[in-house]
């Protein structure tokens, strides 16, 4: 049999000879996964993954639709899925780079998962490609909806946020749904400054309305910050202590313990604040910082979000330290004179009733001493203290996002013996000893579900990302104009000194010498 066309859907025989043989029946491709009732209904479904060819598909598109698939969260006889990109491979060649990255490799659902999934090439700048792509989908939906049913059809682009304005008037033209929903999911960076982010939003904004546009940030999707509205608002005893009565500062921390490694290009283009800070760790400090929703509704926990980015005060540049590691200016893509950051803390300062006077730190950087990404709340010193306590550190609360993810508060507790000793011990609550047997679903896995079931409280609202550029632009085109200090720092430290002693003294941060946190799975 000779290999299928481009745009064509291949058969079994054509998917690879490691991949198993079609489940009997007695084994569904779903019979692992819970029951159907899951699935979100609404008719037949279409995902049009634009840029299929490129990493982001392939590493975290593809296989969190698989993962809802093999989970039985999609239709089993109602699914298509379409790739198009310009680079010219057939449906067989894109099934190929797949299938190392949809897991498990064995398993009976990635064969008639494949059997979905259509590649069609095009240019993104011409017609042709998306009156072909839209023939595809139509005639997908037919034969498996007939002509008078409702459909779905989600596109997802996994493009540079440069070509969006082009795909997006392609699409509205030539894409869009004429018997049900159409909706947009769009990736970030939105944006470089308020100007560019602005002129973003008025472009897609004469395309699709406001509930057909979905503005993905996957942090919000990772299971510890989806908790952290459960947390604040669901237990008694943190209600009273969430105030600056109680709280001497908090931080919103994400290392990595390796450089750019082949992003040079396009991190130097945007560095560690636009890329990191200005929307993963400032979407969390909303869920940290906002009053509790009226409701648990999109718009009322969004319009909460809003109201805490409003209160944010304007940056000061001695709140702020910035660093480069040594070695950055070696990878070949980038420039020779670079001043880009690839570390950076900054003080936020929140003026409100519940935290005027408490710094909130915003750290993250490159080439770091550990891989990680948590969110710390240091409480202030016990009034009266018998037990000289200080000697211990202060009392923590940690929601641990990334990796062993885990929730623990430090506690002050008498060291067993004989003696009235203190020390400094844990509460633990580590995902992986507690729930064995729950699979923790991938940020873009429940961010992907969420779009389809049009549930829009973990996506950025353009008011929101408008206010979350009005904090940063005027710092960062301070830092563009070479008038912060960028300072080095050694691959595999805790980044720039002056970090330190920004924590220290301006933060009234009070560090734990010696003591560090062993999630309970590596404790021997």
């Amino acid at each position: 049999m000779s290999p299928p066309t481009t745009g064509t859907v291949a058969s079994p025989s054509t998917l690879g000879d490691d991949l198993i043989a079609p489940p009997s029946p007695i084994e569904s491709p779903q019979s692992h996964a819970p029951a159907q009732a899951k699935t979100v209904a609404g008719g037949c479904l279409s995902v049009v993954i634009l840029g299929a060819s490129g990493d982001l598909a392939k590493k975290k598109t593809f296989p969190a639709i698989f993962n809802l698939y093999k989970q039985g969260f999609l239709p089993n006889d109602q699914l298509q899925i379409f790739g198009y990109a310009r680079s010219k491979m057939t449906s067989t060649e894109l099934h190929n780079r797949l299938r190392g990255y949809a897991q498990p490799m064995k398993s009976s659902c990635i064969l008639y998962f494949l059997l979905q999934v259509t590649y069609i090439s095009g240019p993104y700048d011409e017609e042709s490609g998306y009156v072909k792509l839209n023939e595809q989908i139509s005639s997908a939906e037919e034969s498996k909806c007939g002509t008078t049913c409702s459909t779905r059809r989600l596109f997802y682009l996994a493009l540079p946020p440069s070509i969006y304005p082009i795909v997006s008037t392609m699409v509205r033209k030539h894409c869009m749904n004429p018997r049900g929903w159409s909706r947009v999911i769009v990736e970030k960076p939105f944006g470089k400054d308020l100007t560019s982010a602005e002129a973003l939003s008025s472009e897609l904004g004469k395309l699709f309305t406001e509930e057909q546009l979905y503005r993905i940030d996957h942090y919000l999707g990772k299971e510890i910050v989806q908790n952290l509205l459960v947390m604040r608002f669901a237990n008694r005893f943190f209600v009273p202590l969430w105030n600056r009565d109680n709280i001497a500062n908090i931080q919103i921390v994400f290392k990595e313990d390796f450089g750019t490694e082949g992003r040079g290009g396009y991190f130097d283009e945007y560095g560690i604040i636009r890329d990191i800070i200005q929307n993963h760790l400032l979407q969390v400090l909303c869920l940290v910082a906002m009053e509790k929703p009226v409701m648990l509704t999109p718009e009322h926990v969004r319009d909460e979000k809003v109201k805490v980015l409003r209160a944010v005060q304007p940056i000061c540049d001695e709140d702020v330290v910035l660093g480069q590691y040594e070695g950055y200016k070696d990878d070949p893509t980038v420039p020779k004179d670079s001043s880009t950051p690839t570390f950076a803390s900054i003080i936020l300062r929140i003026k409100n009733e519940r935290w005027d006077g408490v710094p909130f730190v915003m750290k993250a950087g490159k080439a770091l001493d550990s891989r990680k990404a948590e969110i710390r709340v240091q409480f202030k010193d016990v009034p009266g203290d018998i037990f000289n306590c200080k000697k211990q550190g202060r009392n923590e609360f940690v929601m641990r996002l990334q990796p062993s993810e885990a929730m623990y508060m430090k506690l002050t507790v008498k060291q067993p013996g004989l003696e009235m000793k203190a020390t400094q011990s844990e509460l633990d609550l580590s995902y992986q000893q507690r729930y064995q047997d729950v699979v923790i679903p991938e940020a873009y896995e429940r961010l992907i579900l969420d779009t389809i079931r049009g549930d829009q409280q973990h996506f950025v609202r353009r008011d929101e990302l408008r206010v979350a550029w009005e904090i940063f632009t005027p710092l960062l085109h301070r830092i563009d104009e070479g008038k912060l200090k960028v300072s080095p720092y050694k691959q595999g430290s805790r980044g720039p000194k002056e970090a330190d002693e920004l924590l220290n003294v301006k933060a009234d941060y009070v560090r734990t010498e010696g003591y560090i946190w062993i999630p309970p799975s590596l404790k021997v």
